[in-house]
């Protein structure tokens, strides 16, 4: 059972994995480095706990102690219980859902080893904006994608608003980091995927076209909000695919364009 600490100072060392959780430069560095990241309200740290995640510590308001009674008595982590005027003073935000869980990264597979039994795989390049990096990750956990593949220089998927963002998908999907770009966009290749890049480039091929859902093995290849794929990795791809548009529209944010052509993808479709 969890022992129970009742917290009155905001500078009290043993909250120190929750504060400054605004500070999003300091976050992104330090919540790898020391092998942690926070999971916010009561359905997003239940799924991480779920998920085989070990859970640090807790940070509850008092009136949650009771919703999160189960979860207290079953771990051994320490929780501590406070005011939610202590709580911001400490995260740097009124913390609305008024449950904070500090949980302890996981070892991430390599590449090579989610690529062995995948099919549908989304691979995303620069994509860094960690909205945007939790609904394509609760998109794809919805619409059936196995797998994950992030360029070097992609968001954090474990940050605070990735997570809130996804509502926990992040903990569903596996993913991993290639570890050049493009260069190993070859071994996705040589695995037996067939390079699918989505750009509303007016060369591509429609996804109705292409026919995704009838391929053996396809990795969808997203770039970063405005930008979309660099011309590397464009080059790279076996085929360019868009998303037909209408009403003088040319694109659609990079979140809701994952959601339609994760569903082209997907097998079993309707009429597939």
């Amino acid at each position: 059972m969890a022992d129970l600490i009742t917290v009155e100072d905001p500078d009290d060392p043993r909250l120190r994995d929750y504060t400054g959780l605004t500070d999003v430069e300091l976050r992104r560095k330090r919540e790898p480095a020391e092998g942690l990241f926070i999971a916010e309200g009561e359905k997003v740290i239940r799924r991480a706990k779920d998920a085989g995640y070990e859970m640090r510590s807790m940070l509850l308001s008092a009136k949650w102690v009771d919703v999160m009674r189960d979860v207290i008595d079953e771990l051994p982590a320490p929780v501590y219980a406070v005011s939610p005027e202590l709580a911001e003073q400490v995260t740097g935000y009124h913390v609305h859902r008024g449950a904070l869980a500090s949980m302890q990264r996981k070892p991430l597979p390599t590449a090579a080893d989610l690529l062995q039994s995948a099919r549908r795989v989304v691979v995303m390049e620069s994509v860094n904006d960690h909205t945007n990096i939790g609904a394509i990750f609760r998109s794809a956990a919805a619409l059936g994608m196995d797998a994950v593949l992030l360029s070097p220089d992609c968001a954090d998927p474990l940050y605070r608003r990735s997570v809130k963002v996804s509502m926990g998908a992040v903990f569903s999907v596996p993913y991993a980091r290639l570890e050049s770009w493009p260069k190993s966009l070859e071994s996705v290749r040589e695995a037996g995927f067939t390079l699918l890049a989505l750009t509303p480039d007016e060369k591509a091929r429609s996804l109705d076209e292409a026919a995704p859902h009838r391929m053996d093995r396809v990795a969808l290849m997203l770039g970063a909000e405005g930008d979309g794929l660099s011309t590397q990795a464009l080059v790279a791809a076996d085929e360019w695919v868009r998303i037909p548009m209408s009403h003088g529209v040319d694109s659609l944010n990079v979140g809701a364009a994952a959601a339609v052509a994760f569903y082209a993808v997907a097998t079993g479709r309707p009429n597939a």
